[in-house]
């Protein structure tokens, strides 16, 4: 039987891992059109897709009780990519000025948002569960609170 608690891991796991994948295909297709043109901003691309298809991959096969630190490590990896963008998008990052205008800013705003939220929401909510479970488990009681 699925608890409360585990559906609402599963659906934070599943939608940051989406978030996830899709900052990496914008990064990817960025890339691919012409960002890897240019000095440092364009190798960064290239490492944030891989990078991002990697934690992908780790958020969704990293076991429940190993959770927590993979979608803390994804979430500031999200973080820091948007931080990277309002950089760009304000004062420029490496020489490079992004434009408001440009065909995937927006998209790429909304994903990194709600990523960087969905994975912090994931990051509490797995840590909360591992520390509940070691909790339960060292001082002898199942999830019922009965003792053992």
């Amino acid at each position: 039987m699925v608890t409360g608690g585990e559906a609402t891991r599963l659906v934070l796991r599943l939608a940051g891992a989406g978030l996830t994948a899709t900052m990496a295909a914008i990064h990817l297709r960025l890339w691919s059109e012409g960002y890897r043109d240019l000095a440092t901003i364009g190798p960064l691309f290239l490492l944030n897709g891989v990078v991002g298809i990697l934690l992908t991959v780790a958020l969704l096969v990293t076991p429940a009780r190993r959770l927590g630190p993979v979608a803390a490590v994804t979430a500031l990896f999200t973080a820091g990519t948007l931080g990277a963008l309002l950089l760009s998008l304000t004062t420029g990052l490496f020489g490079f000025e992004e434009s408001t205008d440009a065909e995937l800013v927006g998209p790429t705003l909304y994903v990194e948002t709600a990523g960087t939220a969905v994975l912090t929401a994931l990051t509490v909510a797995a840590f909360s569960h591992h520390h509940a479970h070691h909790h339960r488990r060292r001082h002898g009681r199942t999830l019922e609170g009965t003792r053992r």
